[in-house]
């Protein structure tokens, strides 16, 4: 009697997490980005307790003082004070809380709103495609400073409408982008599979189209960081986001800006936080991207 061998699926050795670990080995691992961007988590939830001195402290006697580095700077101050001798390096820690809401809550509301209106437009079609389209189409031809100058007149400036602008600005970039996704995913097999056994729509949303585009929505996320980040500094630069007392970076900027010649590290510093929060979620976000992607992950 002969016992035939009978064929057995293979199975990746060490499972899923095994080939989470040698997918993150085959791209190189941002490691500076991801640090520097932990570091301004670390900033932002940290916040007060974290600085060396009180951000709004006023101390005019030490106002001017330059880097620890500079003649006359001190290690008390390590990145100098500004004209009224409050500490760069607090108020940058204190900047980066104000910066990582703004960014939290924009992406979230933004996402949600953009992503949830681009599935609806992408699975329908038709007429509720078409209205849905011409509403961003509107929305990307008024400029996002003019919208915030009447925003602003009309709500006033302060955080919240800071993000309101943030939102309004950024959900088409969801919806578009989502929409081409589910242009492709709604003739897939599995979803005509689950209208044919009688799946409502909510339950096709909920378990075959959302969890396909939660990737791509965690990458786009990653990557408006950045440009978050860089719109609410435009916005305070111009008197029409956070206001003062409060602490941002677009802030810091505005008030150092007429002491770029004598005080340059005033307006220095808070430039290169943006510069390094910015450029880091870029390149995080462009790894993500090349890691989720599966047309990416075979070049």
């Amino acid at each position: 009697m002969t016992i035939e061998a009978t064929a057995l699926p293979i199975v990746p050795e060490g499972g899923a997490l095994a080939a989470l670990r040698r997918r993150l080995r085959e791209r190189d691992l941002p490691i500076v980005s991801f640090v520097v961007l932990l570091l301004v988590i670390v900033a932002a939830l940290g916040g007060v307790a974290l600085a060396p001195h009180d951000p709004n402290g006023l101390d005019l006697g030490n106002a001017f003082r330059p880097p620890f580095w500079a003649e006359k700077g001190s290690f008390i101050y390590l990145l100098g004070t500004d004209n009224l001798g409050r500490d760069i390096l607090s108020r940058i820690i204190a900047g980066a809380r104000v910066s990582l809401m703004v960014a939290a809550y924009a992406i979230v509301f933004s996402g949600g709103v953009g992503g949830l209106l681009g599935i609806i437009s992408g699975y329908f079609g038709g007429v509720v495609d078409a209205v849905i389209m011409r509403l961003v189409d509107i929305q990307l031809s008024i400029p996002p400073l003019a919208l915030a100058l009447v925003m602003a007149a009309v709500l006033g400036a302060d955080f919240n409408t800071v993000i309101i602008i943030i939102v309004v600005t950024y959900w088409t970039w969801y919806a578009r982008i989502v929409r081409s996704e589910i242009l492709s995913l709604r003739s897939r097999d599995y979803v005509a599979l689950a209208k044919v056994a009688g799946c409502g729509t909510a339950t096709i949303f909920a378990r075959h189209l959302l969890p396909n585009v939660m990737n791509m929505l965690l990458v786009l996320a990653t990557l408006q960081i950045g440009q978050v980040i860089i719109f609410e500094a435009s916005l305070s630069f111009l008197g029409l986001g956070i206001q003062a007392p409060d602490v941002s970076w677009g802030l810091m900027l505005a008030d150092a800006r007429n002491y770029l010649t004598t005080a340059w590290w005033a307006i220095t510093m808070p430039g290169v936080a943006i510069m390094l929060a910015c450029l880091s979620s870029n390149m995080v976000g462009d790894w993500l991207r090349d890691t989720f992607d599966p047309k990416r992950r075979q070049l």
